[in-house]
């Protein structure tokens, strides 16, 4: 239910650095000055909503994302759930469960180097991340620069 455009647009969540995660949106097109955004979300469909403790909010003091810090979303879903408010019309709701991981670079870089051979090792270890468990599923692309 609710009227067309009024529902948040191009609706994103990111999580960086394992345990934070920022969810952003867009207001509806034809959503009113007056429009306030929620956000709730949950692990699994058996858990709890629970509402954003921590929104972005845009010029107009209107929700448009919002921060969640110290949490945990490993080898789970994550269920998301916007819906809105106004005083002239419906918004309409929307459903999502999208989520974008930023990697953090490769762990403990390790390099030596031997001059008689002019040979170079290079280890690391795989970047931590909430869903990615196979070492084997990164590529990585090694710049090297001599100074």
């Amino acid at each position: 239910a609710g009227m067309n455009g009024t529902a948040i647009e191009n609706f994103v969540c990111v999580i960086f650095n394992v345990s934070f995660m920022n969810c952003t949106w867009h207001v509806g097109s034809t959503a009113t000055e007056d429009t306030q955004y929620f956000l709730y979300w949950r692990l699994s469909e058996k858990e709890d909503v629970t509402e954003c403790q921590n929104y972005i909010e845009d010029n107009c003091g209107r929700h448009t994302g919002c921060r969640f810090q110290n949490m945990t979303i490993e080898n789970k879903n994550a269920y998301f759930l916007v819906n809105g408010s106004s005083s002239e019309k419906s918004i309409h709701s929307i459903s999502d469960y999208f989520i974008v991981e930023k990697l953090t670079p490769p762990l403990n870089v390790t390099v030596s180097c031997t001059e008689a051979s002019h040979r170079c090792s290079i280890w690391w270890q795989p970047p931590r991340t909430t869903h990615v468990k196979k070492s084997s599923c990164f590529k990585y692309e090694i710049f090297i620069e001599n100074k």
